[in-house]
């Protein structure tokens, strides 16, 4: 009996070793019985440890309570314990009741904050460390700087610190600090913490560089990189070649995406997990196609949870494929994947595309209902933005002044949000309360507060934010801050000062600032630098119809109808065609599509003759159609055909929804009506009058802002 009694603590820890459950369980269960053998915290702790590396939270609880005289080491496994299977509440409990924690307890409650996003809880505990004494190590300092994220200002006070303290020599820390400066934009610290690790660098430390190298478009680089890393003999793993895939998708870089999917199919990678949601990230971002990410999705025998995000992710970022991402979600769930946090950004996203409420609403309390922390800054950060995109504007508020913090993500939301809505004052007062929180501004900051001030004609104050946005805070200006700008300027009709900042910015004008241009050209009647920002927006984006449709509209406007001929035998000839409309509204959880002229909804004939007896409410309450915009070669020849282009304004798809919404809604129910493109001039003015007569308020999300009408007026003032 004595000899087994020796060999027992051997064979325990080759069960924790393999991970051997039924083991490891009679061996408890024979520990327990024996009541002639001293009890042994050495014996419960390695218990402890079976139970918590083969995920068995509640067994592992149960030997802990039964440990008579535990010690650190055993509130430390099970303290590992709760962090890795995300009980916050419990781990924080239970670290409060340590006699006398160590380096590792904090090392662990630090890293678990951190981890779970709670990051000034993990800070806190960092500056316990240090106020009170305890040595600390790598570890304490890695975690330190996954925790200091979103201070960009205590980075290099945490790197100053390790350097001092002799905690450069550890590659935790290094990969870390190399980790964070390849996501924040900082490649060249990135370098210098890469090249100056020397012989000590890792597997990881190569994946972090390549990685950094593909998010700063150095694809080239990340590639010669790889080839290095092959020849100085380190094993090239999954990771590697998903972070060389991530570099492809960086650099927007298709072929040479395909040709590397190539060569992991002939090396037989082509199904790993990793991998593959390297490829549906590559091929869902770089216009590959859904279809080519459903293929490699469907070839993985073994899927991991990684993997149904980032299919989720790819459908989310397509308008057309929100349903799919929605769908793909709840089959996840179907086959036993719990979501986590990056889940449910996903899915929100994909939510916030289609502006379904009650679909909203249903995932925001399945957040309530699972494991994923109240405090899950990333979920909660979704979560604003789903509501506003939805229409949900004071939800998303309630959302954001609930958090128990926010951080840099947070405030740029619901900035956006109040912009998008087109409630500047509110916007940039978050703004400023931003900074009273000593909460860093970033570039997506400046891109909402520029937005704020271009939607409602703030041109003094728009100048003034961006000077600030690199005189104080040393953000340069990039080409999205520029576009705001010319839009800004445009809107005001100030058509020079756009025209001139066109030509002297930096970047060479993308697509979106000649477009900026165009649409402010079309707005003020300027037909000349209209041409201009046209053709440049043509060369740019070839098949793109909305330049040629835009142009002209402005050209029939004016009666140059051989100009319009014109324009519209280049779009025959090139083959572009105008994206059509639709818009669409949901009703009972259910979303009813419209598009212009519909005949395929079963009310159809219903939602007509209902919007013939308001559009005879309207004019008798003084609503003009505006065709202006509706003008077809010849028309304004013949008087009568006036009237077919007033029937054709009647059946714009937005137009259509509204009806079939006042229709199948009690009164003085607000609506949500989502189009894919802008809202026409007509339809925003019949709009105005439909909320009068019908007593409604009726929200209209187009492709850029917010129209909430009530009381005949729209939120954007008429400034849109």
């Amino acid at each position: 009996m004595n000899e087994i009694w020796r060999q027992f603590p051997d064979i325990l820890k080759q069960c924790i070793s393999l991970k051997e459950l039924f083991t490891g369980r009679c061996l408890h269960a024979v520990y327990i019985k024996a009541a002639l053998v001293p009890h042994s915290t050495f014996l419960s702790n390695h218990f402890i440890l079976l139970y918590s590396k083969c995920r068995r939270l509640s067994a592992a609880r149960s030997a802990f309570h039964l440990t008579q005289h535990p010690n650190v080491f055993t509130y430390n496994t099970i303290l590992s314990a709760y962090a890795k299977e995300s009980h916050m509440r419990l781990a924080a409990h239970l670290f409060d009741q340590i006699p006398d924690p160590d380096i590792v307890s904090y090392n662990t409650m630090i890293s678990a904050f951190a981890d779970s996003g709670a990051l000034k809880d993990a800070l806190r505990l960092f500056r316990e460390v240090r106020e009170a004494g305890i040595d600390m190590d790598g570890f304490t300092i890695s975690a330190a700087v996954t925790a200091a994220c979103d201070c960009a200002e205590l980075i290099p006070q945490l790197h100053a610190l390790a350097i001092c303290g002799g905690f450069d020599s550890y590659a935790s820390v290094n990969n870390s600090l190399l980790t964070y400066y390849g996501k924040t934009g900082f490649l060249e610290e990135a370098r210098r913490v890469f090249f100056g690790m020397g012989e000590e660098k890792d597997e990881v430390s190569w994946n972090s560089m390549i990685v950094a190298y593909g998010q700063h478009r150095e694809g080239s680089k990340a590639l010669s990189l790889l080839r290095e890393m092959v020849h100085m003999g380190f094993k090239v793993d999954m990771f590697t070649l998903a972070s060389v895939l991530t570099a492809f998708t960086c650099l927007n870089d298709l072929f040479g995406g395909r040709q590397f999917h190539a060569k992991l199919i002939k090396i037989g990678c082509q199904q790993n997990p990793h991998v593959v949601s390297g490829l549906v990230d590559l091929y869902s971002k770089c216009g590959g196609g859904m279809t080519n990410c459903q293929k490699v999705f469907s070839e993985v025998a073994e899927l991991d949870l990684v993997l149904w995000n980032t299919m989720i992710s790819g459908y989310s970022q397509h308008d057309e494929f929100a349903e799919e991402a929605l769908s793909c979600f709840r089959q996840m769930q179907r086959v036993g994947y719990q979501p986590d946090d990056c889940s449910f950004v996903c899915v929100l996203s994909a939510c916030s595309n289609l502006s379904s409420p009650s679909r909203g609403r249903q995932l925001h309390s399945l957040v309530l209902k699972s494991s994923i922390p109240s405090s899950w800054i990333s979920v909660n950060n979704g979560l604003i933005t789903m509501y506003s995109k939805c229409g949900k504007l004071e939800d998303s508020r309630l959302v954001f002044d609930l958090m128990p913090e926010q951080n840099a993500v947070s405030f740029n939301s619901m900035i956006a949000g109040y912009a998008q809505h087109g409630r500047s004052d509110e916007s940039l007062l978050l703004f400023q309360q931003m900074l009273q929180t000593n909460i860093v501004p970033t570039n997506i900051t400046f891109i909402s507060v520029l937005a704020a001030c271009a939607h409602t004609g703030k041109v003094e104050d728009g100048q003034r934010y961006f000077e600030i946005m690199k005189g104080s805070f040393g953000i340069e200006p990039e080409s999205e801050h520029y576009s705001c700008m010319i839009d800004l300027f445009g809107r005001a009709g100030k058509l020079s000062e756009a025209e001139r900042l066109i030509e002297t910015m930096p970047y060479s004008p993308g697509s979106i600032s000649w477009a900026s241009l165009l649409s402010a050209c079309r707005k003020h009647g300027n037909i000349d630098l209209a041409v201009k920002a046209a053709n440049h927006c043509v060369q740019l984006e070839p098949s793109n119809a909305a330049p040629y449709v835009m142009l002209a509209n402005m050209l029939s406007k004016a009666g140059k109808w051989e100009e319009v001929a014109h324009i519209r035998k280049l779009m025959r000839d090139r083959r572009v065609r105008k994206k059509p409309g639709c818009s669409w509204i949901e009703m009972n959880s259910r979303v009813h599509v419209f598009v212009a002229e519909d005949s395929s909804h079963p009310m159809i004939k219903e939602i007509y003759k209902f919007w013939e007896e308001m559009s005879i409410k309207m004019k008798n309450a003084g609503c003009i159609p505006d065709v202006k915009w509706s003008m077809v070669q010849g028309y304004n020849d013949f008087g009568d055909l006036e009237g077919a282009n007033e029937l054709r304004l009647r059946h714009h798809s937005e137009k259509l929804a509204v009806a079939f919404g006042l229709l199948s809604s009690k009164d003085g129910e607000a609506l949500l009506i989502v189009k894919n493109l802008r809202i026409c001039t007509d339809c925003h003015n019949a709009l105005k009058f439909v909320s009068v007569v019908a007593r409604r308020e009726i929200t209209v999300r187009d492709a850029l802002r917010f129209h909430c009408f009530k009381d005949g007026q729209c939120s954007c003032g008429d400034y849109w």
